[in-house]
């Protein structure tokens, strides 16, 4: 008989005797994935797009408005720029144009919030889809391996330069430079990329969704916080810290201050080697392990892991660790530069207006709480990110079958509903104090009165609890009445959160601050006036969680 050609060569085995795929089918199926992605996607990518791509137009449009003259510009800019205290918030302002004014103000949130969507997106489609068990269905139709990472990496890079580009031309139509826009809006979705990146490697060290978002979401807490160090020690971007923060690099782009293109090369080529990192962890890891592996429990659960509440603890105690000591650590920081909150102002009455409607009393002497408030007004929403991951985890344990079996013993879904809830809503009490308490003792020991300080920092810190537990609540209600709809609580928690970030600066009218829970809390530290706000809240959390737990005993679970 005549040997058959072997396709592979002389000297090489063939793919079709060794079962193994050529080196360009790895990436067979990406088309399909991408438009699988965008098609899932396609509430949460627009309301993303538009609410970070809008917050930048309406900022110029609202600082246009409140500095009308070239000297009301200038006199805002250097006052702004003359205190560590919002220079750590913001950054430096590098300029008195409008457009440099609105990069002062919306590139170091806007450029974080960003790196928020870029890690949810990359997740999602990745480390999620093995979680579930839905990418081995899909692996198993001819899939390539690196199909799935590359999907997810387009999606993101899609979004960001839909981004970038709705904020380049937004500023362009509003009357800035069109270069300054264009700088301003690479910088963002330059940024937006890297922690693309740094979630495509988090999903491949993890078997934890998860905990790929949580890593992933320090790293972004780490460069934030650093980034606003290094402002608060120095102006004009000159501390080495700023350098070292992906977060400080959109600043030192200088968008409308000279435009330095070429810091546009950090970004990129820190981007290529985590995206490079994560193609080459991806053929080192079988499908659905991660390179950290999980460590085997023992044969027997000992006595403190025999019931609903002690096992919710067990799988929620690293997430809550981790969030007390990211809020910990960033009101150490604000804490230390609040005290010099009181120097900015002058007599330019347009920021003292602004300062009033951030929770400071009329004049000079309530800027630092004004500034206190607006940091614990931070914790509050970033608790509420903290709330609404741990209501979503009686979710995740439901969609990924683990609840079944539990529910199949002689656990009620009340009892095991309320182990993952008590995490939740005293695990919200918990975050807020580490950060009261560490904004408390640094704001108390630079102000040199640690015993009158520490207790009205700490406590407005707590005061945060109501509202965010209001939130929570509402996450209770679509994860037990409406679990196709549990993932829509992002999008409430972000709308909260562009609320309360953007409300008091562009003035807002009330009714629009009003929608979020945070609005109708006092602004504290300052007069406390009613106690109505605290107990209406807690009962409309009360209200939502009952109606939650109600829809959860009538449906059928999975």
């Amino acid at each position: 008989m005549t040997a058959l050609a072997d396709p592979a060569g002389p000297g090489r085995k063939s793919s079709h005797l060794t079962g193994a795929r050529p080196r360009s089918s790895h990436l067979t199926g990406t088309g399909p994935l991408t438009r699988l992605a965008l098609r899932r996607d396609k509430i949460m990518l627009p309301v993303w797009v538009y609410a970070l791509s809008i917050a930048y137009v309406s900022t110029s449009l609202s600082l246009k408005k409140l500095y009308g003259t070239a000297a009301e510009r200038a006199d805002f800019a250097h006052s702004m720029s003359a205190n560590n205290s919002l220079r750590a918030l913001y950054g430096p302002v590098l300029g008195d144009s409008v457009g440099a004014l609105t990069a002062w103000r919306m590139m170091s949130f806007g450029a974080a919030l960003t790196g928020v969507m870029s890690l949810l997106i990359v997740v999602r489609h990745t480390r999620e889809e093995e979680e579930t068990g839905r990418q081995e269905l899909l692996s198993s139709a001819g899939v390539g391996r690196r199909a799935p990472l590359t999907a997810a990496l387009t999606t993101a890079f899609a979004a960001n330069a839909l981004i970038a580009a709705l904020i380049a031309a937004g500023l362009a139509a509003t009357g800035q430079g069109a270069s300054g826009a264009l700088a301003l809006g690479l910088a963002v979705g330059a940024t937006g990329m890297v922690f693309a990146g740094v979630a495509a490697v988090a999903a491949q060290l993890t078997e934890s969704a998860r905990l790929a978002k949580g890593l992933t979401a320090a790293v972004i807490g780490v460069a934030f916080t650093v980034r606003a160090a290094g402002d608060a020690s120095a102006a004009q971007g000159r501390s080495p810290l700023v350098w070292l923060s992906p977060l400080g690099w959109p600043e030192q782009v200088r968008p409308y201050a000279g435009d330095r293109w070429w810091v546009l090369l950090l970004p990129l080529a820190l981007t290529a080697v985590t995206v490079l990192g994560a193609y080459a962890l991806t053929a080192r890891r079988d499908l659905g392990a991660g390179l950290l592996a999980t460590r085997p429990g023992p044969a027997t659960a000992g006595g403190a892991l025999r019931g609903p509440y002690s096992l919710a603890w067990r799988l929620q105690r690293g997430t809550l660790l981790g969030w007390a000591a990211a809020l910990l650590f960033a009101g150490a920081v604000f804490g230390a530069v609040a005290h010099g909150a009181a120097d900015i102002v002058g007599d330019n009455q347009q920021t003292l207006d602004i300062f009033e409607r951030l929770g400071g009393s009329h004049g000079r002497a309530g800027i630092s709480d004004a500034f206190l408030a607006t940091v614990t007004g931070m914790l509050g929403l970033t608790a509420a990110l903290y709330s609404t991951g741990s209501v979503l985890r009686l979710t995740g344990e439901e969609t990924g079958g683990r609840a079944e079996p539990l529910l199949a013993c002689a656990v009620g879904r009340l009892r095991w509903a309320a182990g993952h809830l008590v995490i939740a809503f005293a695990g919200t009490v918990a975050v807020l104090a580490a950060g009261g308490l560490a904004m408390g003792v640094s704001y108390g020991a630079t102000a040199h009165d640690l015993g009158g300080q520490l207790p009205r920092v700490l406590a407005a810190a707590l005061a945060q609890a109501p509202a965010v537990w209001a939130l929570t609540g509402v996450t209770v209600l679509l994860a037990g009445a409406l679990p196709r709809l549990a993932a829509a609580a992002w999008g409430v928690v972000g709308a909260a959160l562009a609320v309360g970030w953007l409300g008091p600066v562009i003035d807002a009218p009330q009714w629009v601050m009003d929608l979020s829970p945070f609005g109708h809390l006092p602004k504290l530290p300052g007069p406390v006036g009613s106690a109505a706000p605290f107990l209406w809240l807690t009962a409309l959390a009360a209200v939502f969680t009952a109606a939650g737990l109600y829809g959860l005993r009538r449906r059928d679970v999975g």
